[in-house]
């Protein structure tokens, strides 16, 4: 008799925490503008709802298709075809002064009211083509024609699109999900030396040589040398992490959020909440993430196949190092970066890419060799 199949529950209600924590934290997070006549806050309060429920309903979908499908390359092509497509036509846009710029960044395709991020779908497309090559070249994952030739081709030309935006943040993010793939695949640590031999002097001339990304590695080494400016950000984070002390002032009653800490709904969440909820709420995200990437790498551990291996360790690496990168800039432990965290920021292409993810993750552990 066939196995009944069973979803990973604590990946599950993990996310599924988050989740929660996002649609209260993102409405107290807001709640000092929200009386603004114009109803700009009340407004995203609701867009946030809303992809939050378009996510999960996409995320059921997701978990009844077998991940087996998305090895096809037609799948593969689609996507990838879709991301290049997205990232082409916004730089294109962004060339012509037609885009819609954001702090002078052109990073999101309109449709009316609704904004897309093809960067944040850029991850998922790069796991799924990744995932599939190296199922189907694990023995060969020191031959450099067939394994490192076209994984860095995809990479080097999705990073050049994406830095035009720019978003230094998002290429990074997609590079660390793709190397640790290679990293779990066996690739030899000279190749892997070889490779940051040659990203290092790109991440200096990225990161040194663009005045705005300088000033952010001057401010985590000493945020208080220009308070006002470059390190104002950071010093209101640590203010606002500090003064929640052990069970936090209460929510809704953060005061960083309402006239200090910018944009207190997105990368900075995790200030609002350790603010408002203190060390309890704060650990009680930490452990969210900590349980996603243990189950995830555990689901990787006893997947059916290759593809599932690289698949989940791809999907854990987005989820749940990326959450452990935000809530390290919050705390100063890294340079302010513009990556949100997952499950909780404000943000619908975030929200949608995890939640697709998660049910993508959720699928392969059905299938898996044990009882997850």
């Amino acid at each position: 008799m066939a196995r009944k199949l069973k979803s990973d529950k604590w990946l599950f209600g993990a996310a599924f925490f988050l989740v929660c924590v996002s649609v209260v934290m993102v409405y107290s997070a807001l709640a000092g503008k929200a009386m603004d006549a114009t109803s700009i806050s009340m407004q995203l309060i609701a867009r946030q709802a809303t992809w939050v429920a378009l996510g999960a309903f996409l995320m059921v979908i997701v978990m009844r298709v077998p991940y087996h499908s998305w090895q096809h390359p037609t799948v593969i092509n689609t996507a990838m075809g879709g991301v290049f497509a997205a990232l082409f036509l916004l730089a294109v846009l962004k060339l012509a002064g037609a885009g819609h710029n954001v702090k002078g960044a052109v990073r999101w395709l309109g449709f009316g009211s609704v904004g897309i991020q093809p960067s944040e779908f850029a991850k998922l497309a790069v796991i799924l083509f990744v995932a599939r090559l190296l199922s189907e070249r694990m023995e060969r994952i020191n031959d450099v024609r067939s394994v490192l030739v076209p994984v860095g081709t995809v990479l080097a030309t999705m990073a050049a699109l994406i830095l035009y935006q720019p978003d230094l943040g998002t290429t990074v993010s997609i590079a660390l999900i793709a190397f640790s793939m290679l990293f779990a695949a066996g690739l030899s640590l000279q190749y892997m030396g070889g490779v940051a031999m040659i990203v290092a002097p790109a991440l200096y001339v990225l990161v040194w040589m663009v005045p705005f990304r300088r000033a952010r590695v001057m401010a985590f080494l000493d945020p208080w040398a220009d308070p006002l400016g470059s390190g104002f950000q950071i010093i209101q984070s640590l203010i606002a992490v500090g003064t929640g002390g052990y069970t936090g002032r209460g929510l809704m009653e953060g005061l960083q959020k309402v006239r200090f800490l910018p944009e207190p709904h997105t990368d900075f969440i995790y200030a609002v909440i350790s603010e408002e909820l203190g060390m309890v709420g704060s650990l009680a995200i930490l452990l969210a993430l900590l349980v996603i990437g243990w189950r995830g790498l555990r689901i990787a551990a006893n997947a059916q196949d290759r593809f599932g291996t690289f698949l989940a360790v791809g999907l854990t690496t987005m989820m749940a190092v990326q959450g452990l990168i935000n809530i390290s800039v919050v705390l100063g432990l890294l340079p302010t970066k513009g990556l949100p965290l997952p499950f909780v920021s404000s943000g619908g292409s975030s929200m949608l890419v995890n939640l697709i993810g998660l049910g993508i993750l959720l699928n392969v552990s059905q299938h898996a060799s044990i009882d997850a």
